[in-house]
């Protein structure tokens, strides 16, 4: 079961103090939380399509970071803002974009076995 953030005060906390990486597809918001494990908030506008594509876009970033995770340092607030260009995109890209940030936040511990 993943953490998450769910209030507005979370991801606004994330977004103030956190750093930031992106790509082609997302931005990727990171600070540390104090905690012994790390909590994910994603954010996808309607710039990116419909509710159907949103929540698609959603699940994909969920499944990389659920798939990946024991390859991660704990303690961290994740936020991921999915950009427009996510719309349409399959697993192997949304999986490659959101390793790609991890580990230029370097939060990623060992080179996972999926590498880009």
């Amino acid at each position: 079961m993943l953490d998450s953030l769910k209030t507005n005060n979370e991801f606004s906390f994330v977004y103030r103090n956190g750093k930031s990486y992106a790509n082609k597809y997302l931005v990727m918001y990171a600070v540390e939380n104090g905690l012994g494990s790390n909590r994910i908030g994603i954010s996808v506008s309607k710039k990116v399509g419909n509710s159907v594509v949103r929540h698609r876009v959603t699940r994909l970033i969920r499944e990389s970071y659920r798939l990946n995770q024991a390859a991660f340092h704990t303690g961290y607030d994740i936020v991921v803002v999915a950009r427009a260009g996510a719309k349409g995109k399959g697993y192997s890209d949304i999986d490659s974009a959101v390793m790609h940030l991890i580990k230029l936040h370097r939060i990623v511990i060992r080179s996972a076995a999926k590498s880009e």
